[in-house]
């Protein structure tokens, strides 16, 4: 008998949930026709990348831009055409997932896009950031803030990165005295959104942030930083955000509390081009294409 038909239905699913690699997933559909019917009809692929990243869930359908399926099906029957979303959605997911853990990392940063202040633009602009060390030729290479006299003013530095979807797993930054730290990624709401290094209101209202990190203690000296995300994180729309939290020094010039940053890495999978998304709606709702 096959296996599957001993048991009961939740204790397959309960077993089945315990795989954490899409290799297995796709080894079991290879058993038989029944096996990979039900890894099919239950969306098991598509359950296991949601548990490896939680973003997903934003994801309103997934479509294949193939030239095989410009056909016309009209006429087919609605369990005709269920089953052939299933398979769809199974591929797709499949394919996301072994993306997802096969890939080399490498730096996922395209460019910077706005800080929440400058102190000296450009001499001083988050541009800078993406320059390696502290200094390029003569002269030193940072961003700063302008200064504050609250220390509990925070600053963010927005970048965007090299695909729409990519999964990060570690960022870098060489700060000047800054207490914390914690990462935002989402998208911009609205789809012509472009950014400016110059422009200070490239507030939060312009994103829709679909992962907030926890704060990571930053060390008082003035090297590079790693911060090892507890988990890979899928960026769905390709921006990222540092958030600086806590200023800890004031300058003996002004009497004000100043944050500064000479460099941020980011580092990761680009999903691009094999895998990209289109944003649907302001709250969040995607295309997995």
């Amino acid at each position: 008998m096959d296996l599957l038909s001993w048991l009961e239905y939740d204790m397959i699913i309960k077993i089945l949930g315990f795989l954490e690699d899409p290799a297995d997933l796709v080894r079991i559909g290879a058993v038989s026709q029944s096996w990979r019917h039900f890894v099919v009809e239950n969306g098991l692929c598509k359950e296991l990348c949601l548990r490896l990243f939680p973003q997903l869930s934003r994801v309103s359908h997934v479509v294949e831009l193939k030239q095989h399926e410009t056909e016309d099906h009209v006429g087919s029957s609605s369990n005709w055409m269920e089953r052939e979303s299933m398979i769809k959605d199974h591929r797709v997911y499949a394919f996301l997932a072994r993306c997802c853990k096969s890939l080399d990392a490498k730096s996922c940063i395209q460019e910077a896009i706005s800080a929440s202040s400058t102190d000296n633009y450009p001499t001083e602009s988050i541009s800078n950031t993406l320059e390696a060390g502290d200094r390029v030729g003569w002269r030193a290479s940072y961003w700063s803030s302008t200064g504050q006299n609250d220390s509990r003013v925070p600053e963010t530095l927005t970048y965007k990165l090299v695909s729409d979807l990519c999964v990060i797993t570690k960022i870098s930054i060489q700060p000047f005295q800054a207490r914390a730290v914690r990462f935002r990624m989402g998208h911009p709401k609205s789809p012509n959104f472009e950014g400016d290094p110059s422009d200070e209101l490239c507030h939060d209202d312009k994103f829709e942030w679909t992962y907030t990190s926890q704060e990571f203690p930053m060390a008082h000296v003035s090297r590079l930083q790693k911060f090892k995300l507890p988990e890979p994180v899928l960026c769905i729309g390709g921006y990222l955000q540092i958030e600086l939290l806590g200023r800890v020094q004031r300058q003996e010039m002004d009497g004000l509390y100043y944050i500064c940053v000479s460099h941020v890495q980011v580092v990761g999978h680009p999903l691009a081009p094999a895998l990209g998304v289109e944003v649907i709606d302001p709250s969040g709702k995607f295309v997995l294409k």
